[in-house]
């Protein structure tokens, strides 16, 4: 049976996340430590011990949460679980750029590092939003918002799932958006984000982060990445590096990297970080029987091997 190894991003954090793992496992150590050297941030420190004011900071949060995927996967693949594809949801892409091999771990935390404080200084003017819609169908919610780009910027950022879709742009536009989509009869709860994440608004940012990923040493992964840009595997490196490049402006197509994947023959889906936002989004999202996993201690990574290896 074919496993996926996929990685949560932004919103699965908490403090005290992976304490186990960090208590018990040397190579966690090892992971701190080099990340801690590359980006100057107390990683251990905030993610073991906050305050959650500090690890929420988006500078903070994506070197912190990169690290807390990474450790869950080391750990899956120090018990010989061996993924036959990857997949991470926005910030995810990058432990999972490195669970395949086409990242090494330093450059992965050179690149979270600087994507953070980019994401987090473009946040700052106050001028973006986020929010997700559940109960409205895709095309119906594009209906919805296209008289509204004619004010600004306004666009679908991630499909989750066939029954949740983000939406994301300027403030204004956003609370217009959610006002019409609960006379439509679904439900919009606004993000709590710094900015308008995978929105066109993220230009300036992407366009300096562009910079950093031409100096990244992109190898050619040991499995098929899929994509969040293309919702297809991936495996060349030019194109994996300028797919990365887009990844910032445009939408997470999560929904179809799903359906890919299990179109692929995966059965054994293993989400690799805190909470269980994507085992969620799959189980909604897979029209077939398949197992789902979620590895965030030792508990659940024992459980996960006894069942794929049974």
């Amino acid at each position: 049976m074919k496993t996926a190894f996929v990685f949560p991003g932004q919103g699965s954090q908490y403090v005290g996340m992976g304490k186990a793992f960090i208590e018990s496992l040397p190579k966690a150590r090892e992971i701190l430590k080099t990340g801690a050297e590359v980006t100057g941030i107390p990683l251990e420190k905030l993610i073991t011990e906050g305050p959650m004011g500090e690890l929420t900071k988006t500078a903070n949060l994506q070197p912190c949460l990169t690290a807390m995927d990474i450790i869950c996967g080391s750990a899956a693949m120090e018990k010989g679980l061996k993924p036959d594809a990857v997949a991470g949801h926005s910030l995810g892409e990058y432990p999972a750029l490195w669970a395949c091999g086409a990242l090494s771990l330093e450059d992965t935390f050179r690149l979270v590092h600087l994507r953070g404080r980019l994401m987090e200084q473009a946040g700052g003017t106050g001028s973006g939003a986020m929010a997700a819609v559940i109960g409205l169908a895709r095309d119906r919610l594009e209906g919805l918002i296209k008289p509204l780009k004619a004010d600004g910027i306004i666009s679908l950022a991630n499909h989750n799932s066939p029954e949740q879709i983000v939406i994301t742009g300027e403030k204004p536009l956003i609370d217009r958006a959610c006002a019409l989509v609960k006379e439509e009869g679904g439900r919009a709860i606004p993000l709590k984000v710094a900015g308008a994440y995978h929105s066109p608004l993220m230009k300036e940012p992407s366009e300096e982060f562009a910079r950093a990923l031409d100096q990244a040493d992109f190898r050619r992964p040991d499995v098929p990445m899929f994509s969040n840009v293309s919702a297809r595997a991936e495996t060349d490196p030019d194109r994996i590096r300028s797919l990365m490049k887009d990844q910032m402006c445009n939408p997470v197509r999560w929904y179809e990297i799903i359906s890919a994947l299990s179109q692929t023959g995966v059965e054994n889906f293993v989400e690799l970080g805190p909470k269980k936002v994507l085992t969620n989004l799959i189980k909604k999202s897979v029209d077939r029987p398949v197992k789902t996993y979620q590895v965030e201690d030792p508990e659940g990574l024992e459980l996960c091997v006894r069942e794929i290896k049974k």
